[in-house]
């Protein structure tokens, strides 16, 4: 019996290491009898993909063994060598980095994460070192955006004074630094996090990443102002903020909820600005007309409201569209419409 749960569960691989659990050394205790399978998924530290392979083990096991109770108890025991906490080596990760800034939204769909891209692209073709956290852990787009999707980081160990810690390389392409959860997962693969467990992740994405010397660090933010923003700007030392929104009346109600979120005492985070995405749809033919089909300068509204400023105004074209979905960041090409519109931005 336990061979036959040893065979199912050896088809599970973890992501990071092109493993199966069992050759890792993951299983332990293993136990066989009335009706229940038990054992331990045993980590030597903290792993955001623990919680979406205990679930793939427990689908596995299910469908082999459909009349039997699965429980499976996840542990972390971490070496003695490794005692430093997340916390201190993400300190110690970010502390060559100028300005770590947070690009967010207060709704989806406003194409918050196409901005990030083509911003740090744009950035680094100015000459600036540009890093990019994918922190959307429920969706990551940054892989599929910008090529790198397959690709898998390279893990370090560096020695300490304590003994010895792991490091993530992040990969480089067009000038950038990425890092996104994505690389650790397959595309079609969901993460069902709760909050804590997503929260650690992210931390664990952007501290846990030999970063190197940046002059920039911009943190691509999932939508709204829930647990995983709090986390952020509580664990990580945060510059501030850029909002991304559309002019659609629906997306600046969110935007003021973003705003007043960075602006409320407990976070107290600057707001470098707005950028409004889709100001107005232009087609390749007609390169001088402009369609508003989401309404007008919404964004200059709020910004004169709150007293920030609109740091650039993106139309909607089809090359944008297509760029992210082949991997190639419109930003490259320093003659195109999102080119000239980042590129006035001077953070």
């Amino acid at each position: 019996m336990k061979d036959r749960i040893l065979d199912v569960l050896g088809n599970v691989i973890h992501p990071a290491y092109q493993e199966n659990i069992v050759r890792l050394g993951l299983v332990e205790n293993l136990k066989a009898d009335d009706g229940l399978i038990s054992f331990q998924l045993v980590f030597t530290r903290k792993d955001p993909l623990a919680g979406s392979i205990k679930e793939a083990c427990e689908e596995a096991l299910k469908e082999a063994f459909p009349l039997h109770e699965i429980r499976i108890l996840e542990l972390v025991r971490e070496k003695k060598a490794a005692a430093s906490s997340v916390a201190e080596l993400g300190t110690e990760q970010l502390e060559n980095i100028g300005k770590i800034i947070v690009i967010a939204s207060g709704k989806g769909g406003v194409g918050k994460s196409t901005v990030a891209v083509n911003l740090a692209v744009s950035l680094a073709r100015r000459g600036y070192r540009v890093g990019l956290a994918d922190a959307d852990v429920y969706g990551p787009s940054v892989p599929k955006m910008t090529g790198t999707e397959g690709m898998m980081p390279e893990a370090i160990e560096r020695t300490t004074g304590e003994g010895s810690e792991q490091l993530i390389l992040p990969l480089g392409k067009y000038g950038v630094k990425w890092m996104s959860i994505g690389y650790f997962a397959s595309p079609e693969q969901a993460l069902i996090w709760r909050g804590p467990m997503a929260c650690n992740a992210l931390k664990q994405i952007i501290l846990q990443v030999q970063w190197g010397e940046l002059d920039y660090l911009l943190i691509d933010l999932p939508p709204g102002t829930g647990d995983i923003h709090i986390t952020l700007v509580n664990d990580i030392p945060v510059d501030g903020a850029i909002i991304v929104t559309t002019p659609q009346a629906v997306a600046l109600a969110d935007v003021e909820k973003g705003i007043n979120m960075f602006r409320n005492p407990k976070i107290d985070k600057h707001i470098y600005g707005i950028i409004e995405n889709m100001s107005w749809f232009t087609p390749a033919e007609l390169p001088d007309n402009r369609y508003y089909i989401f309404g007008r300068d919404g964004s200059k509204a709020i910004a004169a409201k709150y007293g920030i400023e609109v740091l650039a105004q993106i139309p909607l074209v089809q090359s944008i569209c297509d760029g992210g979905d082949e991997g190639a960041p419109e930003a490259l090409n320093p003659d195109s419409l999102i080119s000239k519109a980042l590129d006035k931005i001077s953070l």
